[in-house]
This record gives structure tokens, C-alpha cells and sequence, in this order.
């Protein structure tokens, strides 16, 4: 196990220092920053001065080495446009981004999951096709228009929930949270349900194939033979044996899905580290763009790293297989 873990911090450590090399080169080589930090008639030797301050008169292999000087000081940088340092701001965000995004990725799973192996259990059920022609809408419906629709219908028509924003928050340990007030819910549902239709879909189709196939493996048929139960079979056996692609796709869709939440943010006008960087892309502040790809890419290797763990965890053959 030591092996393995050690084998794929080294992979993870690789992969941070090749995705920052092309982050900082294709992040740099967009705009001119000083066309947001000075208006268009000031004159040339202010412009020499921030030039220099934000040391954009040096190679950029030198800016891209200060730049990874710094980011090991905790240092990601100043925001042109906010002018407070980058960490504060996205961290400022980030928990509003981070309630929304597991209370929908939670959300699908717990429900997912039972639905998937239902509909793989009784296929032929007309509940079973049911819960399939859900799944087809959640793969082929658009998100951005299943907000609006979910806007027009519950917000607009209906008047049952707030159409946009955070609502009341309270604090948890200095972090302010809106998944502990009714308001807070009250904002909640509409922008946690479009992103979860997507998530819901996929946890519904895999769970099904994963059962279809567990369902008629020798292993069910030996434990039907053997008089164990249904229910103990689909806990024991189908739960165990699905668990590993689950795993799997719960960690890939939990990063992608607090990376880009970006439509729903905007939509339901929730301010997370999504609307940040959409407004960071729009006024060109390089310092958050760059920060939250890094945070990014760090944050979907850390995810591929523990889902590499818990699949050596759920399979003993990996763990033998990376041993030396």
C-alpha cells in the first residue's frame, strides 16, 4: 500500500508542475492587464511604474518562477480588480460554491443509486422504464434551460421560491452558511436541483448496468441457490461489486462539478467561485484566472488521488499489482 501510495503522489506532483507551466503560458498570453489597471489617457511613465510593480516587464520564464516562489509562500497574488489578495477572495466564496455543489452531487447520489439498482433489479417494470426516461431527460436537457424553466416555473408562475441569490446565512466556525437556515434552503433547492439533474442521470444509468450485470454473475446465482435473501444479496453482493465505479465517478463528478459550476452560478445569480471568475474573464484579472485553475487542477488531482486510494482500498489486486 505504501508503494502505491507513493507511486501516485509522484504522478500527482508531475501532473501539477506540467498543467502550471501550460496555465501560466496560456493564462498570460490572453489581454493586456494594463488595459483594466489604468484608463486609456494615462500618461507613459505611470504606466511604466505599474509595469514594473507587477513585474510585467520581465521574461516570462522569470514571472512564471516568481510566480512558483510565491505560490509556495501561500502567496497567489493581488486582485487587479478588488485589490485584496487572491486566496482571501476565492476563499471568501468558496463556501457558498461548496454547499450548493454537495448538496447536489450528495443529492443524486442518495437518490441515484437506489433508483439505478431498482430499474436494474426489475427491469421489465414499468417503473423501471419510467426511472430510464428520466434519466435520458437529465442526459439530453440543457442545464441552462432547465433553469430557466425551473426559474420560470417555481419562481415566476408558482412564487414557492426566491429565483436567485443566497438568502440568510449563518456562521460555523467563522464561515458563513446557508444550509442552516430555512431561507437559506428556501435558495437552495432551485439552483442544488438543476445542477443535480445532470449527476442524477449518471449515478441512475451506472448503478442500472453495474446491477444488470452483478444480477446475472454466478456469484447471485450461487447465493440464490444457497436460500440467502434478496435484500441480503443486493446488500452484500450488488452494493459490494458496484461500489468501485461509483467511487469512481462520485469523485470525478464532485470535482468537476465544484470546478464548473459556473452556469448555475450565474443563472440563479449565486455568488460563488463561479460568477468570481466569470467576472475575473470579463475584467482580465489575471491573478484569479490564474489561481483558480491551479486550485482547479490541484483539486482534480487530489480527487483522482483518493479515488485511486479508496479503489485500492475496495480491490486488494491493486494494491499487490503496484508493490515492488
Amino acid at each position: 500500500m505504501t508503494g502505491f501510495l507513493i507511486q501516485r503522489l509522484l504522478q500527482a506532483i508531475v501532473i501539477m508542475a506540467v498543467m502550471s507551466v501550460i496555465v501560466f503560458a496560456g493564462v498570460y498570453a490572453i489581454g493586456n492587464p494594463l488595459e483594466v489597471l489604468l484608463p486609456p489617457e494615462a500618461p507613459q511613465d505611470i504606466r511604466d511604474a505599474v509595469i514594473k510593480r507587477f513585474g510585467l516587464d520581465r521574461p516570462l520564464w522569470e514571472q512564471y518562477g516568481l510566480y512558483i516562489y510565491n505560490l509556495f509562500q501561500g502567496d497567489l497574488g493581488r486582485s487587479y480588480i478588488y485589490n485584496e489578495p487572491v486566496l482571501q477572495l476565492i476563499f471568501g466564496r468558496l463556501p457558498a460554491t461548496i454547499e450548493l455543489v454537495l448538496t447536489s452531487v450528495i443529492g443524486a447520489l442518495v437518490i441515484g443509486v437506489p433508483l439505478g439498482i431498482w430499474a436494474g433489479y426489475r427491469p421489465n417494470a414499468f417503473s423501471s422504464r419510467a426511472i430510464m426516461a428520466v434519466s435520458i431527460l437529465g442526459f439530453s436537457v440543457p442545464t441552462f434551460w432547465i433553469g430557466l424553466i425551473l426559474i420560470l416555473t417555481f419562481a415566476v408562475n408558482l412564487g414557492w421560491l426566491p429565483s436567485g441569490g443566497r438568502g440568510d446565512t449563518v456562521e460555523v466556525l467563522g464561515v458563513a452558511w446557508s444550509v442552516f437556515t430555512l431561507d437559506g434552503w428556501s435558495h437552495l433547492i432551485l439552483p442544488a436541483t438543476n445542477l443535480a439533474l445532470f449527476k442524477l442521470a449518471i449515478m441512475i444509468r451506472l448503478a442500472r448496468a453495474g446491477t444488470r450485470e452483478v444480477m446475472l454473475s454466478d456469484t447471485v446465482k450461487f447465493a440464490r441457490a444457497a436460500g440467502i435473501s434478496e435484500g441480503t444479496i443486493i446488500r452484500r453482493h450488488v452494493l459490494k461489486l458496484i461500489s468501485i465505479p461509483i467511487a469512481t465517478v462520485f469523485g470525478l463528478e464532485l470535482g468537476s462539478t465544484l470546478a464548473f459550476a459556473v452556469v448555475t452560478e450565474t443563472i440563479f445569480a449565486w455568488p460563488g467561485v463561479g460568477k468570481l471568475i466569470i467576472d475575473s474573464i470579463q475584467n482580465l484579472d489575471r491573478p484569479v484566472m490564474m489561481a483558480y485553475l491551479i486550485l482547479t487542477a490541484g483539486l482534480f488531482v487530489t480527487i483522482n488521488l483518493v479515488v485511486d486510494l479508496v479503489y485500492a482500498l475496495l480491490d486488494p489486486r491493486l494494491r499487490r499489482r503496484a508493490a515492488p
